[in-house]
C-alpha cells in the first residue's frame, strides 16, 4: 500500500517524536515472520513500554536527523523493524530478546543507546540492564547495608555480655 504525502509526513513525525524522547533502538529484520508473530511481537511491546514500528528506511531516516539515533541512518536497509525504549533503556532490547527465542526469523541488526551504534552481539547485554524500579532496589540495599552491619554490630556487645555472664554461671555450676 502506497503512502501519500500527508501520511509520510505523519509517520515521519510521529517517529521522531518518539525517537527524540527514547532512551534506546533496536533494529530487527523481520523477513519471513507471519502477522500473527509480528502482532504478537507488537503486543508484548506495548506491554513492556516499547514503541515498535516497521518503517521504510528512508522515512525512518528523515525521523531519526537531530536525535541520538542518528548514528543508524547509514544502517538503515532492508526490511528492518525498529523497536525504541520509552521507559527504560534495556526495555526494546528485552522484548527482542524473548521473542527471539520463540522465533528465528527476527533477527537484530544492530542497536543504538546514548548516540552510539553497537553490535547486534550487545543485545544481551542491553537487555540485562535493571528496570527503573529494580536500580532504586539495588541502591537502596546498598546505603542499607552499613546501617544494618552496624545495628548488629551494636546488637553483639550486649549478647556477647550475656554469653560471658552465662559461661561464668555455668562454670561455677559445674565447680560446685
Amino acid at each position: 500500500m502506497a503512502l501519500n504525502l500527508e501520511d509520510k509526513k505523519r509517520v515521519v513525525s510521529e517517529v521522531a517524536a518518539v525517537a527524540a524522547s527514547a532512551y534506546s533502538a533496536v533494529a530487527a529484520e523481520y523477513r519471513g515472520m507471519t502477522v500473527e508473530q509480528l502482532n504478537e511481537l507488537r503486543r508484548k511491546a506495548r506491554e513492556e513500554g516499547v514503541y515498535l514500528r516497521v518503517v521504510k528506511n528512508t522515512l525512518a531516516r528523515r525521523a531519526i536527523q537531530g536525535t541520538e539515533f542518528e548514528c543508524i541512518s547509514d544502517d538503515l536497509v532492508g526490511p528492518l523493524l525498529l523497536a525504541f525504549s520509552l521507559e527504560d533503556p534495556g526495555a526494546a532490547a528485552r522484548v527482542i530478546k524473548e521473542f527471539t527465542k520463540t522465533s528465528d526469523k527476527l533477527k537484530v541488526r544492530f542497536l543504538a543507546v546514548s548516540g552510539q551504534k553497537l553490535d547486534a552481539n550487545e543485545l544481551e547485554r542491553l537487555a540485562s540492564l535493571p528496570t527503573y524500579d529494580q536500580a532504586i532496589s539495588m541502591l537502596m540495599a546498598v546505603m542499607r547495608a552499613p546501617l544494618d552491619k552496624f545495628a548488629r554490630t551494636l546488637n553483639e556487645v550486649p549478647g556477647k555480655l550475656v554469653r560471658t555472664v552465662a559461661a561464668i554461671r555455668d562454670q561455677k555450676q559445674s565447680a560446685a
